[in-house]
């Protein structure tokens, strides 16, 4: 008997967690997202430099990039194919109530993000949070109804506080500093970025529907053992990959028939050069195949994605419920999934190529993967 196929169709989606970066990258990524049914993007803004102004006009910081600026470079580099696009601005030192009242004001303001300092790619520029809990900067962000996006790590730790099998740097952040965050600010709507800790899942899950969570492809498929056994390190990411009780945690709440608050977002993030004489740089890049992923975690987490009740829970954590946390329309144009195998090959750039997440594990030249995006409406 020949096992029967199954395709099915999705609305095209909002990727709210994706690195673009600048220059020569830019349009690469973009189309990159473009073809695997994305209708809008957050594009995060640790650029180089930072976009930690709202308004180009905005002369009081010069150093910095503005989100009307990188939106402008998003657009003419090929964005415009997106129906929305997001730039949250980069919470820095230099952040004032002021500069949300009036970014929300000009209608450019929609999130911001918060890096501990020099706890990612990107986040030299930013701040301890504990500052601001109490620099009015939260409270005008509540007050304009604008989202706090969280890198949830708690910054300067060392040694086993970071990272072992018992502590690590995001379980201190959602375990003593989100908790005051929620309750300081009951009505500001947060998203806890790429959760990879069963605290994480149940901070949010504790919290309030004003509270939501993005999960990635690689947290969801992976744990640190992937990313030790043969030292992968196209597998290391920040934050780093946890254990399997919690990759069971971030399962159980995207595939949940309950699941009201966690949804896509990559944490897409590419590099020419992935090892550098310094270190390896942080980040997967899922660019044009984060559907096909997260359809494999689905079916790694125990959903049968030839049942509809469970393409149904695959489309919410997709498709709907990071529209809905963002406000956003649900858009009529659709793409389809199907499970036939689909070959994955290197992004050629300016820059060199950007090996996707499946293509940097295995030594080889393409690497292949259970799904394929089968048809696109435009």
């Amino acid at each position: 008997m020949i096992p029967k196929i199954t395709e099915f169709t999705l609305p095209k989606w909002y990727d709210l967690h994706a690195h673009f970066r600048q220059d020569g990258l830019l349009k690469y990524i973009l189309a990159d997202h473009a073809r695997m049914g994305c209708a809008g993007i957050l594009a995060m803004p640790n650029t180089k430099p930072p976009v930690a102004k709202v308004l180009e006009s905005d002369d009081t910081f010069p150093d910095v990039w503005s989100i009307e600026k990188y939106l402008s470079m998003i657009q003419t580099s090929g964005g415009r194919i997106f129906d929305q696009i997001i730039v949250p601005l980069y919470l820095t030192r230099h952040t004032t109530p002021k500069m949300i009242e009036d970014g929300a004001r000009s209608g450019l303001l929609k999130a911001v993000k918060y890096y501990p300092p020099h706890g990612t790619t990107g986040a030299d520029s930013g701040y301890p949070f504990a500052e601001f809990l109490k620099n009015g900067v939260f409270s005008a962000m509540q007050d304009h109804n604008i989202v706090l996006c969280m890198h949830g790590e708690e910054h300067g730790l060392k040694g086993v506080h970071y990272f072992d099998a018992h502590h690590s740097a995001e379980k201190v952040f959602y375990t003593e500093h989100a908790p005051r965050l929620r309750d300081l600010f009951p009505r500001l709507k947060c998203v806890a970025e790429h959760l990879t800790t069963k605290e994480g899942v149940n901070f949010v899950r504790q919290s309030g529907e004003n509270v939501g969570a993005t999960v990635t492809p690689q947290h969801l498929i992976y744990t640190v053992g992937d990313l030790l056994q043969g030292l992968k390190y196209h597998l290391y990411c920040l934050p780093l990959l946890k254990f399997d009780e919690d990759r069971s945690a971030l399962q159980s709440a995207v595939t949940s028939a309950n699941n009201t608050q966690f949804f896509a977002g990559t944490d897409s993030a590419p590099h020419s050069k992935k090892v550098t004489e310094c270190g390896c740089a942080a980040g997967c890049y899922t660019g044009g195949i984060a559907p096909q992923l997260y359809a494999m975690a689905f079916e790694q987490a125990g959903c049968r994605l030839d049942d509809p009740e469970h393409q149904q829970r695959f489309k919410k954590f997709l498709c709907y419920l990071g529209a809905e946390f963002y406000d956003l329309p649900i858009p009529k144009e659709t793409f389809a999934l199907k499970q036939i195998p689909s070959t994955v090959s290197g992004t050629l750039t300016e820059q060199g190529i950007i090996k996707p997440l499946p293509l940097g594990l295995v030594d080889a030249d393409v690497a292949t993967i259970e799904w394929s995006i089968t048809d696109r409406t435009a």
